[in-house]
């Protein structure tokens, strides 16, 4: 992969050092570098100035995988995912009437996280998230009822991305974390004693 500036001798374009600080956080995660080296190589990152030093920095890295894909599309009727199953980088979700339940706390991921593109008429739609998952609403547009969701700390670094973009017409978008309420009620109670 070959960065590049503007061609006018310009400072570099912000996707392209956010594009080597995600392939260095990847490195680490899958084991092909140490964190000090994750670290070292991050400093590089953040001072470089040219596309050349960016490069330098990506040097013998393992190849980037590319990018996965999938979607699921339904004119009526419910989608529904849960279980263990494979979740791409990209998922596009489209349904014109009927809703859409997405499970993915047990799911298997291809990468270090998911974008779901959703493109909804009526119905809504509910995601769960690993219970260690950071979620990104911001690319969500919802027509007639706003969406819910109440974020949470991560449980351990290092957890899925899931990112949630596109549109929800005449329904709600309702994301949660993997995590009972019977479960949590219980923890609490044992708290208070």
């Amino acid at each position: 992969m070959s960065l590049t500036s503007d061609g006018l001798g310009g400072a570099l374009p912000e996707e392209a050092r956010d594009d080597v600080v995600r392939r260095l956080q990847e490195a680490y995660a899958s084991g092909a570098l140490t964190y000090e080296e994750m670290d070292r190589r991050l400093g590089r990152a953040l001072a470089a100035g040219t596309a050349a030093e960016l490069d330098a920095v990506v040097a013998g890295l393992p190849a980037e995988a590319p990018a996965s894909t999938g979607a699921i599309v339904a004119a009526a009727g419910r989608i529904t995912r849960r279980g263990a199953w494979r979740v791409p980088r990209f998922l596009k979700v489209g349904s014109a009437l009927g809703r859409v339940r997405l499970d993915l706390s047990r799911a298997v991921f291809d990468g270090p996280g998911v974008e779901i593109a959703l493109e909804l008429g009526t119905g809504g739609a509910r995601i769960i998230v690993p219970r260690d998952a950071v979620v990104e609403l911001d690319g969500v547009t919802t027509g007639w009822k706003d969406l819910r969701y109440r974020p949470r700390q991560p449980s351990r670094p290092g957890g899925p991305v899931v990112r949630v973009t596109g549109t929800v017409g005449f329904g709600r978008l309702r994301v949660r974390h993997a995590w009972f309420r019977r479960r949590e009620q219980k923890e609490e109670r044992g708290r208070e004693r």
